[in-house]
């Protein structure tokens, strides 16, 4: 049974909600986790990290778990699928004990990838693939759930309705990671056959609430919706359905003043054009400081074009930045606007 006060969202005083950042592999790296913290996101969560090769010693995937100045609490995200492997990935992030540990601050909790449908995640038995084998999710989350409890973090999972249409499941999968230790649980709400089209359905937040509430362990774990959110109505609808907060993924792309709009409803300001051009040029910037002239403007070119998506030419402008070569050409280009 679905909570029906998501009839009421049109009607909700705006007030504060709580909106985190969703992970999400190639663009929630140190540089946009900072940027999304200084208009609001309560919580960010890194790209996620594989167990096996951090437990391997590889040196690039650690990278991926730097914490900068300025984030806002940073959760470290994992993905794998061996409860002992996962135990001893967490245990070294949470330590800090791995060849290029970087930490402004120490990471806030670990949040266990459950919902990934990438094909090459998926194959190896990882992300969503782990919603086919409930009892052997429950191991992971106990295991990981031992070391967060010696470090004294929270421990977070997120995962989808189920593989596909024919397999849907997330209630029952909900329930038991909540039983097996979960802090936090966030239902992005499509399947994994679906990826990330067609449109999310929030309603199904609804009902794990209604299933957490049967099973007695609503009032211990935090339940987070998480898919298409892109306005303050859309989150609102969540939280009417029952979610204690938002998980705000692709929508913040391009886009992080919406978690003002969110957490401060009274005083956001839609940004202007000259707002988003002097916020894209500061981002590529810095993208191009933490990863090299190269391999930044690369990374930047389809980041930046967020920003500018619903701006008149924004076609060629995307053009002509796919084709700069050095920074202070794709600062031009965006000058141009």
């Amino acid at each position: 049974m679905t909570i029906n006060n998501e009839n009421n969202v049109n009607n909700i005083n705006p007030t504060a909600i709580r909106a985190s950042l969703a992970p999400m592999a190639g663009f929630t790296d140190s540089v946009f986790r900072r940027l999304c913290s200084d208009y609001g996101a309560a919580e960010v969560t890194s790209e996620m990290i594989s167990s096996v090769a951090l437990t391997m010693n590889d040196r690039k995937t650690g990278t991926l778990a730097a914490i900068s100045v300025g984030e806002a609490p940073a959760v470290l995200q994992i993905f794998g699928h061996d409860p002992d492997t996962m135990a001893r990935a967490a245990d070294i992030l949470l330590s800090g004990d791995f060849a290029g540990c970087s930490y402004a601050t120490s990471p806030a909790g670990i949040d266990i990838n459950m919902g990934c449908p990438v094909k090459k995640i998926f194959s190896s038995g990882d992300g969503s693939a782990l919603m086919r084998d409930t009892p052997l999710a429950e191991r992971i989350v106990d295991s990981v759930k031992d070391i967060c409890e010696k470090h004294g973090v929270p421990l977070s999972v997120k995962f989808r309705l189920g593989v596909d249409e024919a397999h849907i499941n997330y209630c029952d999968f909900g329930v038991a990671l909540a039983r097996a230790g979960a802090d936090k649980i966030t239902l992005h709400c499509r399947t994994r056959s679906q990826f990330y089209a067609p449109s999310a359905q929030p309603a199904h937040c609804g009902n794990l609430h209604e299933a957490l509430s049967e099973a007695g362990v609503r009032g211990r774990v935090i339940l987070a919706g998480n898919g298409d959110i892109e306005t303050y109505a859309d989150a609102a609808r969540y939280i009417a359905l029952g979610c204690d907060e938002v998980a705000v993924g692709r929508g913040a792309l391009g886009d992080p003043w919406l978690f003002t709009a969110l957490s401060a409803p009274e005083r956001y300001v839609p940004p202007t054009i000259d707002d988003r051009i002097a916020t894209v040029k500061q981002f590529v910037s810095d993208v191009v400081a933490l990863r090299g002239e190269v391999c930044g403007i690369r990374e930047s070119r389809s980041r930046a074009a967020y920003f500018i998506r619903d701006i008149r030419g924004a076609a060629q402008i995307r053009d002509r930045m796919n084709r700069a070569e050095n920074l202070c050409d794709f600062l031009a280009i965006l000058d141009e606007i």
